[in-house]
This record gives structure tokens, C-alpha cells and sequence, in this order.
């Protein structure tokens, strides 16, 4: 009975409570000076954002324990990427700030690396080949991504259908 009376009373006080007060509503300014903010931290809810590869692969050995380190490098690269995405690459996705924005996020933006799935399995195939001593070849394997994406993209836009189409005359 007692945990009832509290559901009640917790209830009448969400329905008091708008919903604008528990989900704000952002303008595109607001997000805009949030985003600006955000890209400038060294720190985002106390996980500290690296600021390049180099300091993601510093903040990676030091997250990571040796044994995990171990497994993962012996691991081939497309099976280590594809079996670790859901989980060390959401952790990266999530802790990093890569859909909300942070200072890695705008690194891996200037690379030409858009989607935050892509940042996280770039992050992970490059620090992989980090652990292996392989080169990196960032250059290459910014080119597979993007032509993987515009692959995608392509894709959707041939599947597409026409719900409706309009001509209009000129007026000179």
C-alpha cells in the first residue's frame, strides 16, 4: 500500500510537470551555442575527449586493460571492427560525443569522416593496426568510407520512389 500511495503521488506530479520542463525544446541557436561549447571541452560529463587518433590511441591503452589489448590486436582487423562495433564502438560513439558533437568528433569531421559509426570503426581498425605496428594508411581508409557511404546513399536514391512531381514554368 505504501508503494502504491507513492506511485500516486509520483504520478500526479509528473502530470503537473509540462512536457517542455523535462524534454527542452532546442532552437537551432540554442543547440548551435551548445555545440560550439561542447567541441571545445577536454572533458564531457567527466570522460575526458581526445583530441586526435594520436590521444584516442593514448587514452585507449590506458582504458584498456593488457590482456583485452592482447585479444583484440590478435584478432583479425574486419572481424575485430565487426565484432567489437556494438560495444567498444557504441562506448566510443556514447562516451566520445560523436552524434551530440565534441572535439573528436569535429577532428574526425575535418578528416572527412561524417557518420559516427564510421568515426568509431575508423577509430577501432586504426588503433587495431596501431597495436599490430601496420600503417595506418588513414587516406585509404578515409576514401573506403566515403565511397561506402555514397555507395549507400546511391542505393536509397534508386529504391526511391516519386510520391509527386511538379513542373513549373519559368516566369522571366
Amino acid at each position: 500500500m505504501f508503494i502504491g500511495l507513492i506511485a500516486a503521488t509520483n504520478l500526479s506530479l509528473s502530470a503537473q510537470t509540462k512536457p517542455e520542463e523535462l524534454f527542452p525544446v532546442e532552437t537551432e541557436d540554442t543547440f548551435e551555442k551548445e555545440y560550439q561549447k561542447r567541441i571545445k571541452q577536454d572533458y564531457i560529463y567527466g570522460v575526458y575527449i581526445p583530441k586526435d587518433l594520436t590521444d584516442a590511441f593514448v587514452q585507449l591503452n590506458r582504458l584498456i586493460d593488457k590482456e583485452s589489448q592482447a585479444k583484440f590486436k590478435s584478432l583479425p582487423e574486419a572481424i575485430a571492427v565487426e565484432k567489437l562495433h556494438f560495444s567498444f564502438g557504441r562506448w566510443m560513439i556514447y562516451n566520445w560525443s560523436f552524434y551530440e558533437g565534441s572535439r573528436l568528433s569535429v577532428y574526425l569531421k575535418n578528416l572527412g569522416i561524417y557518420n559516427p559509426d564510421d568515426m568509431a570503426i575508423f577509430i577501432m581498425l586504426s588503433y587495431h593496426r596501431n597495436l599490430n605496428r601496420k600503417s595506418l594508411d588513414v587516406k585509404t581508409q578515409i576514401e573506403q568510407i566515403q565511397a561506402k557511404r555514397k555507395k549507400e546513399r546511391e542505393g536509397r536514391l534508386q529504391q526511391g520512389q516519386i510520391l509527386h512531381e511538379e513542373k513549373r514554368k519559368r516566369q522571366n
